[in-house]
């Protein structure tokens, strides 16, 4: 009964010694960040199979290069593309959204953005209503 408590209380210690040194292999240059000009935009009105697309710009506001590893969309209707190329500290970068504008109806789409960034995953939105003429 001993051995087992004292087990126990060897792996808890090295889990939180493991938790506690988390990060120390980071390099000295700080973390990556990205904070983004607007995080939604909203179409407004728009004519059944035009163009919806929308450029969200976003800046490394950190010290280390930022990568956008993966950008993601709640449907199939709604594209984003982005460069994978690292963006330096103080740089900007883009994330073009498209939507498919081969839908009649109000819409609102939220776009997932994976990075390195220590202020996590960001959410983008667009929204808009489609018609069949622009009256």
């Amino acid at each position: 009964m001993k051995t087992t408590g004292l087990i126990a209380f060897l792996f808890l210690v090295t889990i939180a010694g493991i938790s506690c040194n988390k990060g120390s292999g980071k390099s000295s240059g700080g973390d990556a960040g990205i904070a983004f000009d607007t995080i939604s935009h909203d179409f407004g009105q728009i004519v059944f199979g035009e163009a919806a697309e929308f450029e969200f710009v976003f800046t490394n506001s950190g010290a280390a290069p930022l990568v956008v590893s993966h950008v993601k969309s709640t449907c199939g209707c709604t594209v984003p593309e982005w460069s994978k190329e690292p963006v330096k500290a103080g740089e900007q970068g883009r994330i073009r959204v498209s939507y498919d504008t081969h839908r009649v109806g109000a819409f609102s789409k939220t776009i997932y953005v994976y990075s390195n960034a220590a202020n996590g995953v960001k959410q983008l939105t667009i929204s808009g209503k489609v018609s069949v003429s622009d009256v």
